[in-house]
């Protein structure tokens, strides 16, 4: 990994800044009026910038971005990591750029920092957030929701971290997306929902408007943020926000341009069309106006883990994400210490690896000497007892042999909450980037191991592109579900499940 620290920038970039931002004010007019205030407030700034703004309530905050520190992998020269350095009413705070960051509270406000500009140079996907300074900043006053409660909900039936997710500045792997060829990076700038293909019920995060259902739009939002697209739903709420719900495998025939769209009514089913990867999941993200007068992405996370809780009331998450992309020999740092817990504090930290070596503590240092894609267990405790549990991924890359990639796996599973012993599980899995070998399960539970083959994403679109099979746990508990598959060069995709089980007459879920 390498470090890049941003200095203030002058020359044409101001100037072009500001000519696309008055060209942008001419398109104001049409955008639609908020009749909802966003409780959020947000600022680009350079760095040595300084600038005042109000947040609700009157609460005053002033902002001044000293350093962005980026870290670079040696592979790709992708940013894993964005450090910025700001003062905040006269208090100095280090703040990490997205990739699962919640905000955090200093001197009377709430802030994060969802994007810097060195996501966007070498994008493949260009600007998406609009974004023409250094770095962006979002505040809301100590104590404030980060969205309004009662106007705001998890778009997906189905458990937290069920599967694997692509969130905002991270680069796509899935798929296979990551490799040490392609220096074009795809960061998501949405989030991506991994699950169990046409199973899970996609629900409107939010009431709104449908501007567009598969390829039809409403008239006169053709300057709009929205792209039609046959897998893909459009919605704007009160707050003048677009809603991008994508890759569905069906949409619900209620959803028609001009339809009222209920907070939490079902919209589709998740699948894996359009430009998924292959992969089965909801794509969801959110655009509205930035300072810079441009469209661009509003970063949902904060807003989805916030929407959850309020919903399914967790008592603990673990947090092992993101991903990460290494080659042979090289350290890297997993870390759980994003984890939270509802009693305020997380306990214990428990990993366990591939190769059976166990650790404890939030951060630990790893290196591998084999290619291939890792899941690594962690396994979190708050001092009341709750436990849960995540998977880092590593995708470790042969160093002699750069271009030999291993192949990646995703396995879903459904329903993921409410399951009682006895109860049919359906398992799907689908493997990237062989055709070689096949998936074997293991369910933790004693069981026989279950071997089955997915098709290897030759046709991504395929209907029967995801192996599946079913089992029932006998006894109440939490499973970790592994599976695995080799290819030809003996390179190994594992990955892991988390499965809680409630007892037989339990009606509740995580």
């Amino acid at each position: 990994m390498n470090s890049r620290i941003f200095s203030a920038r002058g020359g044409l970039f101001p100037i072009l800044a500001t000519l696309v931002s008055l060209f942008s004010v001419k398109l104001l007019a049409a955008d639609p009026v908020p009749t909802r205030p966003a409780l959020v407030r947000v600022l680009d700034l350079n760095v040595n910038e300084t600038q005042e703004i109000e947040l609700l309530h009157q609460v005053k905050a002033r902002v001044k971005l000293l350093s962005v520190d980026e870290t670079r992998d040696a592979l790709r020269d992708a940013v894993r990591q964005t450090r910025v350095k700001l003062e905040l009413n006269g208090q100095s705070l280090v703040l990490t750029s997205a990739t699962y960051h919640l905000p955090v509270t200093l001197a009377g406000v709430q802030v994060d920092c969802p994007i810097t500009k060195g996501y966007v140079g070498n994008s493949s996907e260009g600007n998406a957030w609009g974004l023409l300074k250094d770095a962006r900043l979002r505040l809301w006053p100590a104590g404030s929701p980060w969205i309004e409660p009662g106007t705001f909900v998890y778009p997906l039936k189905q458990r937290w971290f069920a599967s694997h997710t692509q969130m905002a500045n991270e680069p796509t792997f899935v798929d296979g997306g990551e490799a040490p060829s392609n220096k074009k990076i795809y960061y998501h700038y949405g989030l991506d929902l991994g699950g169990a293909e046409g199973m899970p019920d996609v629900v409107a995060a939010t009431a709104g408007r449908v501007i567009s259902a598969g390829t039809n739009i409403l008239s006169g939002y053709g300057d709009s943020p929205v792209k039609p697209r046959y897998d893909v739903i459009y919605l704007l709420d009160d707050r003048g926000w677009y809603y991008r719900y994508s890759h569905l495998q069906s949409i619900d025939p209620a959803v028609r341009p001009g339809a009222p769209i209920r907070l939490g009514q079902k919209i589709g089913v998740l699948g894996k069309e359009g430009g998924s990867g292959g992969w089965s999941h909801l794509h969801f993200d959110i655009t509205s106006r930035q300072p810079s007068g441009l469209w661009g992405i509003q970063e949902g996370y904060a807003f989805i883990w916030e929407a959850y809780r309020r919903q399914y009331d967790p008592k603990i998450i673990a947090v092992a994400r993101p991903h990460h992309f290494v080659f042979t020999g090289e350290t890297v740092v997993l870390d759980g210490s994003k984890s939270w817990s509802a009693s305020g504090r997380v306990m214990r930290y428990d990993w366990t690896f591939t190769d059976g070596i166990t650790a404890s503590g939030p951060t630990i240092d790893r290196t591998y000497s084999q290619s291939g894609e890792y899941s690594e267990i962690l396994k979190v405790t708050d001092a009341r007892g709750e436990v849960d549990y995540d998977f880092a991924v590593v995708l470790v890359i042969d160093k002699s042999a750069p271009d030999q990639l291993p192949p990646t796996i995703h396995p879903t599973f459904a329903p993921t909450m409410n399951i009682r012993a006895g109860d049919p599980v359906t398992f799907k899995v689908r493997t990237f980037r062989t055709t070689a070998g096949t998936e074997t399960w293991d369910f933790g539970d004693g069981s026989a191991k279950v071997t089955v083959k997915s098709d290897g994403n030759v046709d991504q679109h395929a209907k029967d592109g995801y192996a599946v099979t079913q089992h029932r746990f006998a006894k109440p508990r939490h499973y970790l579900v592994r599976v695995e598959r080799t290819n030809q060069r003996a390179q190994k995709a594992t990955g892991y499940l988390h499965v809680s089980v409630e007892p037989a007459d339990s009606g509740a879920g995580k």
